[in-house]
């Protein structure tokens, strides 16, 4: 066996303090560096942030227009002979004896019931020309509409109107501020209105009878704001009547 001298132990216990006493010193000498902080991130928006996406504008619904069935009721009277075979407001050639009719703000081709209050008849007649030209009436019939409704001798009756179907008001208005038959009478007022109205016309038309020229004021998105022209009219002494403007 062999046999390893006293002094052989001392040696190595010597060199293992040493060397545990250099790793000491060694690891005291280890600088140690400080660790920055990593900066954060940059906040990331939001999907539907405003700095990301821009907001629309809001979206106004257009207002619909109301629809509604039309009725009225008030006095009816006809014409005939006097228009026959003229133009009507419409541009259709007036017809006596089709069942026809005048009315002031219902639009052209609108198809109504008519009743006589008087006898109870019913009839329907359509559209085509703008009238009455008085305040005292509702509608102007065909002679043929008023002979249906059995009122053609007596010349005027009551009478019930009634759209068949809702009417959806959407066209501008004016207002007749009056009619003659010379055409110097119409410029004298066209002329005097002028300073108070704008957009001031005179529209000629033709009868069996006589030409005659209809001063006309005006255009309004409303049937109601025609009827407030209509009222400063009537402060010059006129009879106006607001009419659908076609």
């Amino acid at each position: 066996m062999l046999q390893v001298p006293p002094s052989m132990f001392s040696f190595v216990r010597s060199g293992v303090l040493i060397a545990a006493i250099a790793a000491v010193v060694a690891c005291a000498e280890i600088e140690v560096q400080p660790v920055e902080p990593t900066p954060p991130a940059p906040p990331v928006a939001e999907a539907n942030s405003p700095a990301s996406v821009p907001v629309p504008a809001p979206v106004v619904a257009p207002v619909p227009v109301p629809e509604q069935i039309y009725r009225e009721t008030g006095i009816a009277a006809w014409y005939g002979k006097e228009l026959h075979g003229k133009a009507t407001a419409s541009g259709e050639t007036f017809d006596m004896h089709a069942l026809t009719a005048a009315h002031r703000t219902l639009p052209f081709g609108t198809i109504i019931r008519v009743t006589n209050l008087d006898n109870f008849k019913s009839i329907k007649v359509k559209i085509v020309d703008r009238g009455p030209l008085v305040k005292s009436r509702v509608l102007d019939l065909s002679y043929g509409a008023a002979k249906e409704l059995g009122f053609a001798a007596q010349g005027m009756t009551r009478v019930k109107i009634e759209t068949l179907d809702a009417v959806r008001d959407i066209a501008p208005y004016s207002v007749l501020a009056a009619v003659y038959t010379e055409e110097e009478n119409a410029r004298m007022l066209k002329d005097r209105l002028n300073k108070r109205f704008e957009l001031v016309s005179i529209i000629p038309f033709d009868t069996n009878l006589a030409r005659f020229y209809r001063v006309r004021v005006g255009s309004y998105a409303s049937e109601e704001r025609a009827e407030q022209a209509a009222s400063k009219l009537m402060m010059e002494g006129l009879e106006p009547i607001v009419v659908r403007k076609d």
